[in-house]
C-alpha cells in the first residue's frame, strides 16, 4: 500500500538550545604518521604514538608512547619508547620501557633493552638483548648489591658474588645469533 509522502517527510521542530557538545575523546589509534616518501634527518620527539613508513636518520624519542616501524620504514636511529613494533628495517639501539615486538618481516641491527620481547618467525635480530624486570624490583637489587661491594675479597668471594647475582639478578643479558640480513 502506498503512503502519503507528506506523512513520511513531515518536518519536525527541535527544541531550542538542546545541543550539548561532546568532549573530544582521542582514539588509541591516533598517532603521528611519517609517510613512505618522507625522509627525516635529525631528532624526533613527541607525546603521541608514531608510525614510521618512511626514512628516518637521527634519534627517535617517545618515552611514554608506541613507535611503529611500518613495512616500508627504514630507520637509522636509536629509538627510546614505551613500546616498539618493527615491521621494517631498523639500524640502531632500541630501549623500551615495556615491550619490543619484532614482526615477521622486521630487521633489527642493534642492541635491545626492554622488559618484554616478542620475535616472530622470520624476523632478523643482530645484536645484544637485555631483558629486565619491572623497575620496582631494581630498587631491591641496588640495596642488596651495595653491601656485597664492601665485603673483603677472597678467592671464593667472586664465585659467591656471581652465584648470588645469578640467583637474584633483576636483569638477564642475551646475545642473539647472527643471521643473514
Amino acid at each position: 500500500m502506498l503512503q502519503s509522502p507528506e506523512q513520511k517527510f513531515a518536518p519536525t521542530q527541535s527544541p531550542a538550545n538542546t545541543y550539548t557538545p561532546t568532549t573530544k575523546v582521542t582514539s588509541p589509534l591516533d598517532q603521528a604518521h611519517i609517510g613512505r616518501s618522507v625522509v627525516i634527518k635529525g631528532d624526533i620527539t613527541g607525546a603521541e604514538s608514531l608510525f614510521i613508513d618512511g626514512r628516518v636518520e637521527g634519534s627517535v624519542n617517545f618515552p611514554e608512547n608506541r613507535v611503529t616501524i611500518g613495512r616500508n620504514g627504514n630507520v637509522t636511529a636509536n629509538i627510546v619508547a614505551r613500546e616498539v613494533v618493527i615491521m621494517g628495517k631498523v639500524q640502531g639501539n632500541v630501549e623500551c620501557a615495556d615491550r619490543l615486538d619484532l614482526r615477521t618481516e622486521g630487521v633489527l641491527s642493534g642492541d635491545v633493552l626492554t622488559h618484554r620481547i616478542s620475535i616472530e618467525e622470520g624476523a632478523v635480530l643482530k645484536g645484544g638483548v637485555e631483558v629486565r624486570q619491572a623497575e620496582k624490583h631494581s630498587d631491591k637489587k641496588d640495596q642488596t648489591a651495595h653491601p656485597q661491594q664492601n665485603q673483603p675479597k677472597s678467592a671464593e668471594a667472586p664465585k659467591a658474588m656471581a652465584a648470588a647475582a645469578g640467583a637474584g639478578a633483576a636483569s638477564q643479558t642475551f646475545t642473539a645469533p647472527t643471521g643473514k640480513a
